[in-house]
Order: structure tokens, then C-alpha cells, then sequence
């Protein structure tokens, strides 16, 4: 073999275009690209990671909110002078409807007790009434009373004291605003199981099982229908703490 003819041969690929061209052309175009492409998920990973920590936040407040314990706010005087108008509240789903003592301040969906109707709401206004709930804000029918009467009881007003009488006791009410008869409107109920009596500290200005005696039902709130009892108020925070509930005297089961 000419010798001069071997060489060509053995370094053939750096004359040859079709071999030397591509790796020439593609090597920084190739790199350049890849380089980009990581980039990017680079950037797209960050951005996921900063989503993720609000994401997991709101899904948290929302599993608390429905679960464990439920902001609200207080819109009238029907509670004074134990709540007043603009205390925010915290409400604690843990507790069962069995487990309420007469005396204990519960939250309540009112619409099916005291037959209210809720407004219709687009999805729009749905989805902002539900940023609003995480505030405090709640549904109109969200009504916040006293429990009187527990599943069972006999309550009546008044004992010849002027007091509410529970299964035949007259009791004493140390929560009810000053200056605030018990009661000005009589009344006789004898509560059907699952059923709870309720009434506003403000006597004179609460619209409470009393004022819809004549409707079906009689005013009585269903155990399903109470969110929970009221745990700790939280704002204004010079009146930070506990919300204690009222004690009634003992008073037996009705027929004990």
C-alpha cells in the first residue's frame, strides 16, 4: 500500500464533512440547550417549593377549621354582656351534643331550627364567603345562645320567683345581663330527645328558642345542627381568654 494513501484513510473522519461537521455544530448548540432546559426546571422547582409551604398552610387551616376548632365573630347584643358585639370567638368541634352541660355557649346552624333561609350565592361569592369563614365571618344562620334546657328537660317560665324553673327547680342565672328579667314571655316545653332549648344572655334582645315557639319544632335546636361550643375568645385582646361557661345548680334529668 502507498503510504502517502494511508494516511487519508486513517484521518479520513477530520476531512470528511459528513463525520466532522455534526460533532462541530451540534457540541455547543447541544450544550446550550441542555443548559437551558435545566435552567428551567430549575426555576420551575423553586417556584413549587415557595407554592408548596402556602399550599400546605391553607390546607392545614382548613382541615383545623372543620375538624378542631371554627373562628367566628359575634354581630349583635344577644349575648351580652358575656359577648359583645365584634368579640371574635373560637369554637371547638370536639364536642359531642351529649357531652353539653346546661350553661354552655354553643354556635349553631339556625336555617333548619328557626327555619331561615340562607341566601343564594354564585360560585364566586362562595368561594369568598369561604376565605371570609377563615377570618371569623360565617353564614348568616350561624346564630351563638346559651344552652337552657338539655334532651328531656321540662323548662318553663317563670317559677313564682320570677325565675326559669327546670325540671320543677327554679335556678339561678348569674350570666344573664343586668337589669334583664329571665324571662318577659312564658312559656311551657318539655324537650323531645336530641333537642336543646336555648336562649340569649340579653334576654330582652335575643331572638332565641323563644321566638319561635309557634314554629315546627317549637324553637327546640337538633343536635346535628350545633357546630360547637364556644372555647376562647381572641380578640380584643385585652379580653383574651377563656369564655367560661355558666353553671346551672344542679338539676336532675326530668322524671329523676
Amino acid at each position: 500500500m502507498d503510504p502517502e494513501q494511508a494516511v487519508p484513510e486513517s484521518s479520513g473522519t477530520a476531512s470528511d464533512p459528513g463525520t466532522a461537521a455534526p460533532s462541530s455544530r451540534l457540541g455547543p448548540a447541544g450544550g446550550s440547550g441542555a443548559a437551558d432546559a435545566g435552567g428551567a426546571r430549575g426555576r420551575a422547582a423553586r417556584r413549587n417549593r415557595w407554592l408548596l409551604g402556602p399550599a400546605v398552610l391553607l390546607l392545614a387551616i382548613v382541615v383545623v377549621r372543620a375538624f378542631l376548632l371554627t373562628p367566628f365573630g359575634i354581630p349583635s347584643g344577644s349575648m351580652q354582656d358575656t359577648l359583645l358585639v365584634g368579640d371574635r370567638i373560637l369554637v371547638s368541634r370536639l364536642t359531642a351534643p351529649h357531652d353539653l352541660h346546661r350553661g354552655d355557649i354553643i354556635v349553631f346552624d339556625a336555617s333548619d331550627a328557626f327555619h331561615l333561609s340562607a341566601p343564594d350565592r354564585g360560585v364566586l361569592q362562595t368561594l369568598a364567603a369561604a376565605v371570609q369563614s377563615l377570618t371569623g365571618r360565617g353564614q348568616p344562620t350561624d346564630y351563638v345562645k346559651r344552652v337552657v334546657g338539655l334532651p328531656g328537660d321540662h323548662v318553663r317560665c317563670c317559677a313564682s320567683d320570677g325565675r326559669l324553673e327546670v325540671n320543677g327547680v327554679a335556678v339561678t342565672e348569674p350570666y344573664v345581663a343586668p337589669g334583664q328579667r329571665p324571662s318577659a314571655m312564658t312559656f311551657d316545653v318539655t324537650l323531645p330527645p336530641d333537642r336543646f332549648w336555648v336562649m340569649g344572655d340579653n334576654r330582652g334582645s335575643s331572638a332565641d328558642s323563644r321566638a319561635h315557639l309557634g314554629d315546627p319544632g317549637g324553637g327546640t335546636v337538633p343536635g346535628d345542627d350545633i357546630i360547637g361550643k364556644v372555647w376562647v375568645r381572641y380578640w380584643p385582646l385585652d379580653r383574651l381568654g377563656p369564655v367560661a361557661s355558666g353553671p346551672v345548680v344542679p338539676v336532675p334529668r326530668n322524671g329523676e
